[in-house]
Formats: structure tokens, sequence, C-alpha cells
């Protein structure tokens, strides 16, 4: 069963369409990556899932039933950390826990539970204004925690964290599936933060869903590309376009032949060479997830502006 499935999510605040159609499928006890620039359409679609804002048109289902339709039951298997956590600073850690823990009706029981989960059994007692950003951040987590849900719903995560925060929260984040089984819907615009914890990823730009799959997919992309250092690059570029050779030039005046081999260096560097041109780089090397990333959401632009 999928955790989150929609169907044409859409949602336009005015006459901007914020959310354009967008079909999710997340597998149930992954950790499932949401990945955007700002401004994507990311934490609009996040409010859609938690029943926060209405969308225009489409369906939310999670765990298999409407959301609409069974919105109190069903979040009540949800678990959310949306931006900052809302935290009471003259408090301790713990009794921040114990004011949601009864809100909530959880048991007694439950704050032992998750501050071991997040590692702050120690410093349980201190009180939150004393908590480092990413303490803060791993009590928010907790306090998401608490109802015990299926599913948990983090938006930005490790924004503004110091390097040894982010690492203490992808740790955390990676162990949740697999010790707990709880599915993570992760969104974030960093793909080297998603890439290292998630299994699954949608990729969103302009409100679109660019790409949807496993990493794995996504990572079957990647190909050779070749990186040319070139006297007169312009006029080495038409040469071999000439040769019918598909040649980007980037801005730093290197040109980049994509899915290219060894024999292709060699013939690249042979018609340069017999052409009068001086050739200083050569480098065949593997086109990063970045690269694909941002190749995606370039062609999105390109077609968005032509349409």
């Amino acid at each position: 069963m999928l955790a989150i499935e929609t169907g044409r999510l859409s949602k336009q605040f005015g006459k901007r369409l914020v959310v354009d159609g967008i079909d999710l499928r997340v597998p149930s006890a992954q950790v499932y990556g949401f990945l955007g620039p700002n401004g994507a359409g990311k934490t609009t679609t996040i409010r859609m899932l938690l029943g926060l804002i209405r969308p225009d048109e489409g369906k939310v289902h999670l765990f298999g039933d409407v959301l609409a339709e069974h919105r109190l039951a069903l979040l009540k298997r949800v678990g959310a950390l949306v931006e900052m956590p809302s935290l009471y600073p003259h408090l301790t850690g713990r009794e921040n826990l114990e004011v949601t823990r009864r809100l909530i009706g959880a048991p007694a029981g439950a704050i032992a539970r998750v501050l071991d989960i997040v590692a702050l059994a120690k410093d349980a007692h201190r009180l939150v204004r004393e908590y480092s950003l990413g303490m803060r951040q791993r009590l928010g987590l907790a306090l998401a925690l608490l109802n015990q849900p299926e599913l948990l719903i983090l938006d930005e995560p490790t924004n503004g964290l110091d390097p040894a925060g982010i690492h203490e929260m992808r740790d955390l984040i990676r162990r949740l599936p697999v010790e707990f089984g709880i599915t993570v819907f992760l969104s974030s615009h960093l793909l080297g933060e998603v890439e290292q914890i998630a299994g699954n990823i949608g990729i969103i730009h302009a409100g679109r869903l660019l790409f949807q799959g496993p990493l794995a997919e996504l990572r079957a992309r990647q190909e050779k590309r070749l990186l040319i250092g070139v006297s007169s690059p312009e006029e080495a570029a038409r040469c071999l376009e000439a040769a019918n050779r598909t040649v980007n030039l980037r801005d730093d005046g290197t040109l980049t032949i994509a899915g290219a081999s060894q024999a292709d260096a060699v013939d690249v560097n042979r018609l340069l060479v017999n052409q009068g041109f001086d050739v200083f780089q050569l480098t065949l090397s593997q086109i990063t997830l970045e690269d694909i990333f941002l190749g995606l959401t370039k062609n999105a632009e390109t077609e968005r502006s032509d349409s």
C-alpha cells in the first residue's frame, strides 16, 4: 500500500498556479525525498497533504483512504514538522513534550520513548532556551513522534543547522523507516542531502512534478561527459557541430559533450588539433545528480517560457 497517493493535485492563489496537477506515489516504510528549488510548490503541497488547505482540484489519499472523507482519523496516524517547531523556551524539553502529550492523549511512557529516539534524554531537564538549533529541531521531531505516527512529514528539517546538526538529523531520519516502520516524506531544496537519505524521490519545479521514482532510476541517467578546454571555444564548437557533435558552450568558455566515451575523446581531440585549435584540457567525467536536477529544472523553465 502507498502511504501517500495524489491524483492531479492542484492549487492556485489568485492567478498563480502554485501546484499543477501532481500525482504523488509515496511507498510505505521508506524515505521519500520531495525535491525542488524554493518557490517550487513544496510547502503548498505539504499543506494540502496535511489538510491545512484544500486543493482546487484532485484528491489526497493517505494509507489508501481519501483525506477529505476521513480527515480526523487519518491525521491521527500522521506526524509533521513544518518549518521551525513551536516550542516554549521557558520550559524544559520534557515539559514541552508533556504539554503536547496531554493535548493529544498519548500515554505517559511516550515521552521517554521519543526522547530516546531523538537522543535528548540526557538534556530533557534543560530549558529549551539553552538548546542549540539542532537540539530544538530534534525536540520538534520528538513532538511529531509522540502519537507514534505511521507517516512523518518533514519540511526542510535541516534548514539553518550546522554540519554536526545536519549529520544528526540525517542519521535520525534514516533510522525511522528501518527501526520503526515509519514512512518519511522529506521536503528539501538540497539534492545532496536527499540523495544520502531517500530511496525514492520526486522532483517538483514551478508546481509540476518533473520526475518521480527510485533514486537508482535517476542515477541510471548519469552518463559520461567530455569537458574540453580549447582556444577560440565558439569557433571550436561550430567545428564540432559541423562534425555532428552536440556541444554545449558553458559560461566559463569550456565545451561539454554529453554521453561521450574514451573513443569520442580521442576523435574530438584529433579533429580539433587537425583544424588548428589548441586543446589544453580534455577530461572525461560522470555527470552528477546535481547536473541532472539542474537540467530537468532548466528544461522545464525553458518550456514554460516558450508556452
